[in-house]
């Protein structure tokens, strides 16, 4: 099992990338969460096999048809403690 932490910029909020990535996760069979963090992030953590981790790292990077994906740090981590894949709550955005 691979798990990894994402943190993505660009113009990814707005243009329904935590509920497509949440789509992708599952698809995949993925474990994680995702959320929107400040006004232009997005973070996630993503566990799995390493196949289907890559794969959905891959499409991370594009996102959905109207996300402008800068970057994405991503770092390995440990698996989230509950299966399934979630939408959490955004964390408001800093002053």
């Amino acid at each position: 099992m691979k798990a990894t932490h994402l943190f993505i910029t660009g113009r990814v909020q707005g243009v329904g990338f935590r509920e497509w990535l949440a789509n992708e996760a599952q698809r995949l069979g993925l474990s994680g969460w995702v959320r929107n963090v400040g006004q232009d992030a997005v973070e996630a953590l993503i566990a799995g096999d390493t196949v289907a981790v890559e794969e959905c790292l891959r499409l991370c990077r594009r996102g959905p048809r109207a996300a402008i994906v800068e970057t994405i740090k991503d770092t390995i981590t440990e698996p989230p403690a509950e299966p399934g894949f979630i939408k959490r709550a955004s964390l408001p955005a800093r002053p």
